[in-house]
């Protein structure tokens, strides 16, 4: 038998893989795709996502963390009286910690206007609060006088710094990525219904039936069978 050429294998590999894609397109059952369809609505009709959700949680544990530290630390330097008078009224740089329980408010109403209520998908605006957070602190604890207060001298600076860095992270790399790529996923299936809606009625297998091939040979053996029965037929 003689070997089939490569141009003639590949012509029969290109119309197999044609007719399989294609009978994969017509195999889409359009209830499935707006089934989907309406998943990816009914997020949109949520308003907000649930990675955004979390990321929003995050933001108000960052406030009220900060903020029960400070309470803590006015209770252990005197009574929450006198130490939030001397911290507040006669507020000084140097040695008050309540410019850190502002600054988590500041991140606090920063991001939620931005990301919940706005929703916004950019990150500037946790690039600016990460930025002001990072330069307040660290000017702070290079002029101030924190350290000699006890632990808490150390702890809100160090705190208020990871967490902020902390939203930076969860922002860039979870939220506003999963968000995209959910957006792609909805623009994919309403393309793919698109499709199928241009498409009367699926086609069955039935339409791409081709006949079995015949097998190597076949012919030969036939005719050498015939062959050597006529002298039986002749005796």
């Amino acid at each position: 038998m003689n070997p089939v050429p490569e141009d003639m294998e590949n012509a029969l590999m290109g119309s197999q893989s044609s007719h399989a894609s294609l009978r994969e397109v017509h195999s889409i059952n359009p209830s499935q795709l707006m089934a989907r369809i309406e998943s990816y609505e009914g997020r949109e009709k949520k308003g907000i996502s649930d990675v955004r959700r979390t990321f929003c949680l995050f933001v108000t544990f960052d406030l009220l963390f900060v903020t029960l530290l400070w309470i803590i630390e006015l209770n252990v330097n005197g009574g929450i009286e006198n130490t939030l008078e001397k911290e507040v009224v006669q507020y000084d740089y140097y040695s008050s910690y309540f410019d850190i329980f502002l600054l988590a408010v500041f991140r606090f109403k920063v991001l939620i206007l931005a990301y919940a209520v706005c929703r916004l998908r950019h990150w500037w605006a946790i690039a600016l609060t990460t930025a002001v957070t990072s330069a307040f602190l660290l000017a702070k604890v290079i002029l101030s006088k924190l350290f000699s207060q006890g632990a808490f001298g150390y702890v809100l600076p160090i705190i208020s710094f990871i967490l902020a860095w902390i939203e930076t992270w969860f922002l860039d790399f979870k939220v506003l990525p999963q968000e995209a790529e959910e957006e792609n996923r909805l623009l994919i299936v309403h393309d793919a219904s698109e499709r199928a809606a241009l498409i009367p009625g699926g086609l069955s297998d039935g339409q791409f039936y081709s006949p079995p091939e015949s097998e190597a040979g076949s012919e030969n053996e036939a005719e050498e069978k015939q062959d050597s029965e006529k002298p039986l037929l002749e005796l």
